[in-house]
C-alpha cells in the first residue's frame, strides 16, 4: 500500500522506538518509513505515478544518496539522538550509527543530522548545531560545574522543544523531553537552590508548578516561563510568546 494508511503503519513503530530509545526497533523499521516518505513526497510532486501493485517502492541508490531521502533521514536520526540523550544512552546511538554506516556507507540517510551530536562544533550557529551539541555531552555524561546547571536546565530544555516543535516527531520528542524537564528543575529546586536568583520568590512557583501532573508541552513550556527568572534569563517577546500559547491548556 502507498497510502497514508501505510505512512501511518510504518511511521508507528519508529515513534515507539524513538520513545523508548529502542536501537533495534528503529533500525528494522527505519528504511520503510524512508520508503514511504519519499515515495508520497514524490507522488505529491508529480514525479511518479501509484504503483500497479498498490506496494511502496524500494529507493533507488539516487534516492538514498540525497534529496528528501535524506532530509527525512536527518530529523528521524535527530529525533533518535534527543531521546537517547535525555536517558544519557550513548551505546543506543552508537548501535545506529555502526549499523546505518555497514549498511549504506558513511554518507547513510541522516548522518548529517547525527553529525551535530558527532562533530566539534566550537561556535554553534544553527538550532541543530545547539541541541547536537547539548546532546553530545548529554549522551557522554560530562557533568555540569554546579553553579551552571541551573542555566543549562533552561537553555537546553528550550533548543529542545524548538527542535521538537519543527520535528515530525513532535509527540516523540516532546514526552521524553518532559519527564527531563521535571527531574532537571526539581534538581534545581533541590541542589540547585543555592544558585537559584530570588529563591523566595521563584523557589515556592517552581515548586507548585512541579506538581502538575501531566508530561507534555504545556508543562515544559510553564517550567521555561517559570523557571526564566530563578536563572535571570531574558526572553524576548516572541519566546515569550510561544511559551504563553503552548503552556495554556
Amino acid at each position: 500500500m502507498t497510502d497514508m494508511t501505510e505512512l501511518a503503519k510504518r511511521k508507528q513503530p519508529i515513534n515507539l522506538a524513538i520513545v523508548h530509545v529502542d536501537p533495534d526497533a528503529f533500525l528494522d523499521h527505519f528504511l520503510p518509513w524512508l520508503e514511504i516518505t519519499a515515495f508520497l513526497s514524490a507522488l505529491r510532486s508529480g514525479q511518479v505515478e501509484m504503483p500497479d501493485d498498490g506496494f511502496t517502492p524500494a529507493l533507488t541508490g539516487q534516492q538514498l544518496a540525497g534529496g528528501i531521502t535524506h532530509q527525512i533521514g536527518d530529523d528521524t536520526l535527530v529525533a533518535f539522538a534527543m531521546s537517547a540523550a535525555m536517558k544519557g544512552d550513548k551505546e543506543a546511538v552508537d548501535k545506529v550509527e555502526a549499523a546505518l554506516r555497514e549498511r549504506f556507507g558513511p554518507g547513510f540517510p541522516g548522518n548529517a543530522g547525527l553529525w551535530h551530536f558527532r562533530g566539534e562544533i566550537a561556535a554553534p550557529v544553527t538550532l541543530d548545531d545547539h541541541v547536537g551539541q547539548a546532546g553530545k555531552k548529554m549522551l557522554s555524561g560530562e557533568p555540569t560545574p554546579p553553579p551552571m546547571r541551573n542555566g543549562e536546565a533552561w537553555t537546553v530544555g528550550m533548543r529542545f522543544l524548538e527542535r521538537a516543535l519543527g520535528s515530525n516527531f513532535k509527540s516523540e520528542i516532546l514526552y521524553p523531553l518532559a519527564l527531563w524537564t521535571r527531574t532537571r528543575w526539581e534538581e534545581v529546586c533541590d541542589k540547585g537552590v543555592g544558585f537559584m536568583a530570588h529563591i523566595e520568590d521563584n523557589l515556592p512557583i517552581l515548586r507548585e508548578a512541579l506538581q502538575e501532573p501531566r508530561n507534555d508541552a504545556a508543562f515544559v513550556a510553564n517550567m521555561l516561563l517559570l523557571g526564566a527568572p530563578a536563572v535571570e534569563m531574558d526572553m524576548q517577546d516572541e519566546v515569550q510568546g510561544m511559551l504563553r500559547s503552548l503552556s495554556r491548556r
